[in-house]
């Protein structure tokens, strides 16, 4: 398993985790398309938020693998603003290949990110 140095850890001043510090046994936790409805607590918007700020400031556009990141946070954004590369995609490897899409991005948090830097 990948681990992806100097990402930050948690969101600060919370227990919201970003990553995981070892891998799983029995192998990765699959990521799952999670339905985000209109009713979550705002501290779990802002968890979406700063986890999503800090790939795109961490990966930016590039294509990333999946490695420590924690399956859980991915899950709320997976299917949308971080979506899968390959054809062959293992929604249950460490070493699958995630980027960012923009557009989803500014679509569901106007304003987070600039495409030619942070916003």
């Amino acid at each position: 398993m990948l681990k992806h140095r100097g990402f930050p850890g948690r969101l600060p001043g919370t227990d919201y985790q970003f990553t995981i510090r070892r891998a799983n046994k029995e192998g990765a936790t699959p990521l799952v398309a999670r339905a985000r409805y209109a009713d979550r607590r705002p501290a779990d918007r802002r968890a979406d938020e700063g986890f999503l700020l800090a790939l795109w400031e961490y990966f930016g556009p590039e294509p990333f693998e999946r490695g420590n990141l924690d399956a859980g946070r991915l899950s709320w954004l997976f299917g949308r603003e971080v979506l899968a590369v390959e054809e062959a995609f293992d929604p249950a490897s460490y070493d699958a290949l995630l980027r960012i899409d923009p557009d989803a991005v500014e679509e569901s948090f106007p304003g987070l990110i600039d495409r030619g830097g942070l916003a």
